[in-house]
C-alpha cells in the first residue's frame, strides 16, 4: 500500500460539504453514531469493520469527531487503492448526479443531489409564483436543469435573498429588462455580494459559476440562502413563545444558547412528549418510519380553538401501512393539508436526508409552532435582548468567511475563541494550533480550556496583530463582555478590509487618511463634492457614496430616483438602501447596512469607502 497522498483544496471542500450535511446543527462535530452516514456522504467506500474500528477509537477518546479530525482520518486512508475507488463511489452514491468535467488540480468529480434540486425548485416556484419579474424563467421543471439555467441572470437569486432577509437588495438596482452580458454580470455581483452580507459563505463562488449554472455551487448557495430565511424566526428574541421549551432547572440563558437546529429538535420533542411518544435524536435516522412526523403533525394542526382558524384533523390511518415509502407518502399528504409538504419527497424521509428533513421541519415550525408563552413563570423578560445591527454585521461577516462552527449567537459561539483564531489567519496572523484547546471539551474542564484559548487570542491580538486591546482580557471574551468583544471584532474586520487594499497597492500601508484622500481624488476628478472624514455630516444623505460610485462607474447612478435636498429620515434611508445595493452591484463586498450611512457610523462608513476604493483600484 502506498503512502497517503495530500488532501487537495477541492477534496477538502468536498469533505467540508459532506461534514456539513451530517452536522446539521452546525456545532462543529458529529457523534460516533453518525460516522457511517458521514463516510457515505463523503463517498468513502470503507468496509464495516474499519468504521467500527474508528468508532471504537472515538469511544475511547471523546465519542465525537470534528472536521479537522475527519480530514486527518481521510488523509490516513488515502492509499492508492482507496483513492481509486473514491472517484468511482460518487457514481454509485444514491441520489447524486455527477457534474460534467473534473477539477484539473485533483481530478475530483463534483456531484450534486438530485433530491435537493427538486426540493429547491419546488420551493422557489411556490415562493416566487406571483413575481412578474421572474415569469421569464418560472415555473421551473424540477426534473430538468431549468434551475441552473434560471439562476444565470441573477434575478431569481436576488429575489430569494430578499425573501430570506427582506430589504437586503433595493429592487431599483436589479436589472430586469433587455439584459446584456454586462447587466447580467451586475445582477450576479449584486446577488453574490448581498449573499455574503447576510452571512452566506461565497468565497469559492463567482459570477461565472452562476452564469454557467455549475450545479453543486448553485445548490450550495441556494441552500444557504433558503436556510437563513427558514431560521430567521427560530430565535428567542424574535419568538418569545419558544420559552415554552424551557426545561426544569434551565435558565433563560441556557435556552438562548441553543442553535436554530437544536431549538427545532427540542420543539419536535416537546410535541412528541405532549403526545406521549418517544423522543428523537435527529432528523435523519430517527424519522425514517414517519411515525414521529405523524405525531408532530397531529399536535400542531389547528384545533379550531382560535377564532377564525378552522380545525384540521390529521388522518393517522397511514401508520398502519407496512411499506415505509407509502407510509411516508400518506404522512406527507397530511402535511400538505397544512400547506407544509415542501422540501421532502417520501424517499427523502425514508432515506433520512438530514438537510431536506431539517428544512421540512423548519417550515412546519414557521407555519404552526403551536407554542404558548408560559404564564405565571418567574422569568425576566427584559433580559431578552435582540441582536444589535453591529452584532449582526460582525456575525454575518464572520460566517461569510466560512468560519467553523457557524456563528448563530455572537458571544456564545465565540466563547472558546476558535472562531477568532480562524479570523486571525484570515488577516495573516499566524496561530500556533498546538496551543489551542479543541472541542469536544470535558464537562469538568470546559470553562478552563475555553478561557485558556481566550487568553491566547488576546495575546495574539496584542503581540502579533498589534491591536489596541487595553483593558481587554481573555475572561472578557469568554464571558461575552459585549463592549470589549466588539472592540476586538472591529479591529479584526478593519484589518481584514485594509489588507485587501494593501494587497492591491503592492503592500503599501493603508490608513483612514489614505482612504479619505483616494475618495476625494476620485470625487474631485469627477467634479463632485468631497468629504472631510468618515464623520462628515453629508454622508447622512448617502450622496458622497453615490457620487463615488458614479465616479468609478460613470452613468451608473440614477439620480432621478433620489432625493438630494431637505431630506426626511425616510428619504435618507431610501437613498442609503440604493447606495448600499449599488455598491454591491458594482462588485464591492459591502457588509454595512443602510442605517450605518444615515447615522454616519464612522466605523462602518470607513468599510464602505474602503470596499469602493478596492473596487476602484481593480478597475484602474
Amino acid at each position: 500500500m502506498s503512502s497517503p497522498t495530500p488532501i487537495s483544496p477541492e477534496e477538502q471542500e468536498e469533505l467540508r460539504e459532506a461534514f456539513a450535511k451530517i452536522d446539521v446543527d452546525n456545532n462543529g462535530f458529529i457523534s460516533k453514531d453518525e460516522l457511517t452516514e458521514l463516510f457515505r456522504a463523503a463517498s468513502l467506500p470503507l468496509p464495516g469493520y474499519r468504521v467500527r474500528e474508528i468508532v471504537q477509537e472515538l469511544t475511547e477518546a471523546s465519542g465525537q469527531l470534528t472536521l479537522p479530525q475527519f480530514t486527518q482520518i481521510v488523509h490516513g486512508l488515502k492509499s492508492s487503492d482507496v483513492a481509486k475507488t473514491f472517484r468511482k463511489a460518487i457514481n454509485k452514491k444514491e441520489g447524486l448526479r455527477n457534474v460534467a468535467g473534473t477539477s484539473e488540480q485533483s481530478g475530483t468529480q463534483h456531484s450534486y443531489s438530485e433530491e435537493e434540486k427538486v426540493a429547491f425548485v419546488n420551493w422557489i416556484n411556490k415562493a416566487l409564483e406571483k413575481d412578474a419579474d421572474c415569469k421569464h424563467v418560472l415555473p421551473m421543471d424540477p426534473h430538468t436543469d431549468d434551475l441552473f439555467t434560471a439562476m444565470g441572470d441573477g434575478i431569481v437569486l436576488c429575489k430569494m435573498i430578499n425573501l430570506s432577509v427582506p430589504d437586503t437588495i433595493d429592487e431599483r438596482t436589479i436589472n430586469k429588462k433587455k439584459l446584456t452580458p454586462f447587466t447580467i454580470q451586475e445582477n450576479l455581483n449584486l446577488a453574490l455580494n448581498s449573499s455574503s452580507a447576510i452571512g452566506c459563505h461565497v468565497v469559492n463562488i463567482g459570477a461565472e459559476d452562476l452564469k454557467e449554472g455549475r450545479q453543486h455551487l448553485v445548490l450550495g448557495l441556494l441552500w444557504q440562502v433558503i436556510k437563513i430565511g427558514l431560521f430567521a424566526d427560530i430565535e428567542l428574541s424574535r419568538n418569545e413563545a419558544l420559552m415554552a421549551l424551557l426545561r426544569d432547572g434551565e435558565s433563560l440563558e441556557d435556552l438562548m444558547k441553543l442553535s436554530p437546529e437544536e431549538l427545532l429538535l427540542r420543539w419536535a420533542n416537546f410535541h412528541l412528549e405532549e403526545a406521549g411518544c418517544s423522543k428523537i435524536n435527529n432528523f435523519s435516522s430517527d424519522i425514517k418510519d414517519s411515525k414521529a412526523y405523524y405525531s408532530i403533525l397531529n399536535q400542531v394542526a389547528p384545533k379550531g380553538d382560535e377564532e377564525g382558524i378552522p380545525p384540521i384533523a390529521i388522518d393517522a390511518s397511514g401508520l398502519r401501512e407496512k411499506d415505509d415509502v407509502e407510509r411516508a407518502e400518506m404522512m406527507l399528504q397530511q402535511a400538505d393539508r397544512l400547506g407544509c409538504r415542501q422540501f421532502v419527497m417520501p424517499t427523502d424521509v425514508v432515506r433520512g436526508n438530514p438537510k431536506l428533513n431539517l428544512a421540512f421541519v423548519a417550515n412546519l415550525f414557521n407555519k404552526y409552532p403551536a407554542l404558548k408563552k408560559p404564564e405565571n413563570v418567574d422569568i425576566d423578560w427584559s433580559s431578552i435582548e435582540g441582536e444589535t445591527r453591529e452584532e449582526r454585521t460582525f456575525r454575518n461577516w464572520m460566517n461569510s468567511l466560512g468560519v467553523n462552527p457557524r456563528v448563530n449567537h455572537l458571544y456564545v459561539d465565540i466563547d472558546d475563541a476558535l472562531v477568532i483564531f480562524q479570523l486571525y489567519e484570515k488577516i495573516k496572523v499566524p496561530v500556533d494550533w498546538d496551543r489551542v484547546n479543541k472541542p469536544p471539551y470535558s464537562k469538568l474542564g470546559s470553562n478552563m480550556k475555553k478561557l485558556e484559548n481566550c487568553n491566547y487570542a488576546v495575546e495574539l491580538g496584542k503581540k502579533e496583530a498589534k491591536f489596541s486591546l487595553v483593558g481587554i482580557a481573555g475572561q472578557d471574551l469568554h464571558s461575552g463582555n459585549r463592549k470589549l468583544t466588539l472592540a476586538l471584532l472591529w479591529q479584526l474586520m478593519r484589518r481584514y478590509t485594509l489588507n485587501i487594499l494593501e494587497d492591491l497597492g503592492d503592500g503599501r500601508k493603508v490608513t483612514d487618511d489614505t482612504i479619505v484622500c483616494w475618495v476625494n481624488d476620485a470625487l474631485t476628478q469627477a467634479g463632485k463634492p468631497t468629504i472631510s472624514s468618515f464623520k462628515d455630516a453629508s454622508i447622512s444623505s448617502s450622496m458622497p457614496v453615490l457620487d463615488l460610485i458614479d465616479s468609478i462607474q460613470p452613468g451608473s447612478i440614477r439620480y432621478d430616483l433620489l432625493k438630494t435636498e431637505d431630506l426626511t429620515e425616510d428619504e435618507k434611508l431610501n437613498n442609503a438602501k440604493y447606495a448600499i445595493s449599488m455598491a454591491r452591484k458594482m462588485g464591492a463586498r459591502v457588509y454595512a447596512l443602510p442605517e450605518d450611512l444615515v447615522e454616519v457610523n464612522p466605523k462602518m462608513v470607513m468599510t464602505v469607502f474602503a470596499c469602493l476604493m478596492a473596487r476602484g483600484m481593480k478597475r484602474a
